[in-house]
């Protein structure tokens, strides 16, 4: 059942949303209690993907302005039908040079992206962040804890890696060690932030029954969800089945689960 390592896909918002999109909003919300930001200021969304820290920004900070940056043509497009008519700019851009002016926000934010920028090219990342944010601005940043207590993704990978040990280098656990909190704090006190702290954000995801837990898997969005799709028919309902047979199913059929972000936050010296 070996796989080919197939490329992270990232080119739908129909599909990404019912996947981790519903989720990453809620790590929004802590994201934004723990920043404290006050009303009334310019905020910048990198990797903004379909929108979720920008809607939550919207929601509970009342910002003044939000230019929210993704490299996808899809997801952006789908970002600016979602803020149609709210203080929202929209647009395309790299992550390792965002295309916004010095010092032009007050606070300045990322949710789900960073680990998926080459290990070479992070450092840049977060001085880019840095970049943009205003002296005394604020920076927050969360990654899934993909080794840990992501669960229902950990689920997943324990289970493929089961099926076939030599799957192993595909695991997000293992491919991603930038979210960790240690590697995470200092990667942005190399960038020169002030005040870096890291904790857990931990969010409880419900799913109603298995197939609610199952088919966001199929929309060939993300990691997992392309490892699967690129399984043979035979291999995927055998990676399938031995899910269900380890998940915690109750008797009414639901699946409670938590998803852990690591959470980095810092303020801009001077």
């Amino acid at each position: 059942m070996a796989a080919k390592r197939p490329a992270d896909v990232w080119a739908s918002g129909d599909a990404y949303e019912p996947y981790v999109g519903r989720w990453s909003r809620l790590v929004a919300r802590e994201l934004l209690d723990w920043l404290g930001v006050p009303p009334g200021n310019r905020w910048l969304d990198v990797g903004c993907g379909t929108g979720a820290i920008s809607q939550t920004i919207l929601d509970l900070a009342k910002p003044a302005a939000i230019t929210a940056v993704d490299p996808s043509e899809a997801y952006t497009a789908y970002a600016r039908r979602r803020f149609e008519g709210a203080p929202v700019e929209v647009k395309v851009g790299d992550a390792r040079a965002i295309p916004v002016p010095d010092g032009a926000f007050d606070a300045v934010v990322s949710g789900l992206m960073l680990n998926f920028v080459p290990a070479a090219d992070q450092p840049n990342v977060a001085a880019e962040m840095v970049r943009a944010a205003r002296p005394g601005g604020a920076i927050g940043v969360y990654v899934w804890d993909y080794a840990g207590e992501m669960q229902f993704m950990r689920y997943f990978w324990d289970a493929a890696v089961a099926l076939n040990p030599d799957d192993r280098e595909i695991d997000e656990g293992p491919r991603f060690p930038i979210c960790q909190p240690g590697p995470l704090g200092a990667l942005f006190r190399d960038a020169g932030l002030a005040n870096v702290e890291v904790r857990a954000l931990d969010i409880p995801t419900v799913f109603r029954d298995f197939d609610d837990y199952w088919t966001p898997f199929l929309g060939g969005q993300g990691a997992a969800p392309a490892y699967a799709m690129a399984l043979t028919e035979e291999h995927r309902n055998a990676l399938r089945d031995r899910i269900r047979t380890h998940l915690p199913i109750k008797p009414d059929g639901s699946i409670s689960l938590i998803a852990r972000a690591w959470g980095v936050r810092g303020m801009v010296a001077g």
